[in-house]
């Protein structure tokens, strides 16, 4: 089953998806702002990115700094738990196909996986 993790207010979220649909593919959409992953969702999507959580975290957010996030010492984990506790963290768009996983930052990384 392919998921896609959407923000309908993000532009980029909104154009990775169209993208998929001009391509056939009609993934499992998950609004991730109202219904954030779990962890142990999170921790899944880290490992089948096959980079470390801190790719995924948008730097940007209020969030990040008020948690003290850029810290270098901030282990996987504590990134995990912070995204799952404020989803505002979470980069997107992040689409799931397999055992594997993107982010559709540039959009086009979505094509990645088909």
């Amino acid at each position: 089953m392919d998921t896609y993790f959407h923000n309908p207010r993000c532009t980029k979220s909104r154009g990775a998806l169209a993208l998929l649909a001009e391509h056939g593919v009609q993934p499992d959409v998950v609004a991730y702002l109202d219904t954030p992953p779990s962890v142990d969702e999170l921790r899944e999507i880290v490992r089948k990115l096959g980079q470390p959580a801190r790719a995924l975290v948008r730097t940007g957010e209020e969030a990040y700094k008020e948690l003290g996030l850029a810290d270098p010492s901030v282990t996987d984990e504590q990134l995990i738990a912070a995204m799952h506790a404020h989803p505002i963290l979470i980069e997107r768009p992040i689409f799931v196909r397999g055992d594997r996983a993107v982010i559709g930052r540039p959009i086009e990384n979505v094509l990645q996986l088909l």
